[in-house]
């Protein structure tokens, strides 16, 4: 299911009746990071289900911090680094669990493929590469004599592997046709020196399940890695010019007292350290004053790192790879790559972070600034594609061209990008912009989508 649609009160949902019914005894949820787990815990004490109970209230949950289940454990959070510890290489003292301690094992941000591109945190680096993790991973998965169920926004070949082909699938590009997350405008080209010297791109053969022309994707029999020269690039933008020129151009585009937020993309640690510096520069030559904690930056090194970005400041957030997933900040409006990536996952993963709903800060859709050419490259390797190709394009054109046209897969599209549109629309219609197309259309327009929607493509 795409980032933002909802994966956790889904499965929430879905642990509830397992366990309701009695189908399972208890159930291990695996993340691969703490703040993760937190979260976890926090929808698991927040979601109510039956006689106004929290699912807390029905059934034991053990959190990220308790390392073992006790007989009244239901549900035990647990991350993948600290069960790899216990099951793999247990201390004297303390024998591994046994096979059957958890009947169902359910993995959020099961891809893992993201690894390819990040940065490992302390606990990742005892693994020798990430294949030695991902081994390590299906190891303990393997181990317990479990039903396993794996959640995530980005399938690839090796998740299949594991888990076998997706039993249900629920696409970006559906979800912001019906409303549920927002569209994204075409990205604006940050051109410098350096983004202009191209990227090498070398296509696999199995890169052939992309079916870039219906911006469908068969994802979960795709590889995650592309061929893309990214390493000594991304040691080329750690350089003053190159950053400067970049943050004093984002300082006329975004506004730091905004309640509209800015996540950064760098390439390392030091780059962010940089990129800060510089873009508190910019915004004081721009706007004259501006608050110290207006842009921090929040990687691997920030302690509680969501509680930093969901404060109303900071404005920008600089990090590298630590807010790539899981983290739900619906302010959150732009995106700024400074950095390349191989990970199609990771770029996808990347791109979900600016995707929910957020109709309190007038948020329509997401924008995105490309200082490095990445969404060029890996375009037509995403399912991360806007589906309004064309914001500036008028509901008149669109009606008009939806019967121009010859086939029913071309009305089809036309369809989808009416009925975003009037999905980006209705979210901030007034009563009496909502009263005069009720009047027009003879029917409010939550109607009216679902009408378009359910429409024979040959009768619009």
């Amino acid at each position: 299911m795409a980032t933002g649609t909802g994966k956790t009160k889904t499965c929430i949902a879905l642990i509830y009746r397992l366990l309701k019914t009695k189908r399972f005894r208890r159930i291990l949820f695996l993340v691969d990071r703490s703040a993760l787990g937190e979260q976890a815990a926090d929808s698991f004490k927040d979601t109510r289900m039956e006689s106004l109970q929290t699912f807390a209230d029905v059934f034991g949950i053990k959190e990220i911090d308790e390392q073992k289940p006790d007989t009244a454990t239901a549900v035990h959070i647990a991350t993948i680094q600290g069960m790899v510890h216990r099951v793999l290489s247990p201390s004297e003292d303390t024998p591994p669990p046994p096979v059957d301690e958890y009947d169902c094992i359910i993995v959020d941000e099961c891809h893992r493929g993201y690894l390819l591109d990040r940065e490992l945190s302390d606990t990742e680096l005892t693994f020798r590469s990430h294949e030695d993790y991902v081994s390590k991973y299906r190891r303990v998965l393997d181990y317990f004599a479990a039903v396993k169920i794996g959640l995530t926004a980005t399938p690839a070949l090796h998740t299949s592997e594991i888990f076998g082909p997706p039993i249900y699938s629920y696409s970006y590009r559906e979800a912001v046709i019906d409303g549920f997350l927002v569209d994204h405008e075409p990205p604006f080209r940050i051109k410098t020196e350096l983004s202009e010297q191209g990227i090498i791109w070398e296509e696999g053969e199995e890169v052939s399940v992309y079916k870039s022309d219906t911006s469908e994707v068969e994802l979960f029999e795709a590889p995650d890695e592309i061929k893309v020269e990214i390493e000594q690039f991304n040691r080329r933008v750690i350089t003053e010019p190159f950053n400067r020129v970049v943050c004093e151009y984002l300082a006329k585009e975004i506004d730091p007292a905004s309640s509209q937020k800015t996540l950064i993309f760098c390439a390392n640690d030091v780059h962010a350290d940089l990129v800060v510096k510089l873009l508190k520069e910019a915004f004081k030559e721009q706007y004259g004053s501006v608050d110290d904690d207006a842009v921090i930056k929040i990687t691997g090194t920030a302690d509680k790192p969501l509680k930093l970005i969901l404060r109303y400041l900071p404005n920008v957030a600089v990090t590298v790879d630590l807010l790539t997933t899981g983290i739900d900040v619906p302010a959150i409006c732009n995106l700024v790559f400074l950095r390349r990536v191989n990970s199609r996952i990771l770029f996808d993963q990347m791109m979900g972070r600016a995707t929910r709903l957020c109709p309190e800060i007038g948020k329509e859709a997401f924008r995105i600034y490309d200082a490095v050419g990445i969404y060029e490259s890996i375009q037509d390797m995403t399912a991360m594609k806007p589906v309004v190709v064309d914001p500036s394009i008028s509901f008149t054109q669109l009606t008009r061209e939806i019967g121009e046209v010859p086939d029913d897969e071309a009305r089809a599209l036309i369809r989808d990008q009416l009925l975003a549109k009037i999905q980006r629309k209705k979210r901030h219609l007034g009563d009496k912009a909502r009263q005069d197309f009720e009047t027009v259309a003879g029917m409010p327009p939550d109607e009216f989508v679902e009408k378009l929607r359910e429409m024979p493509l040959g009768e619009i």
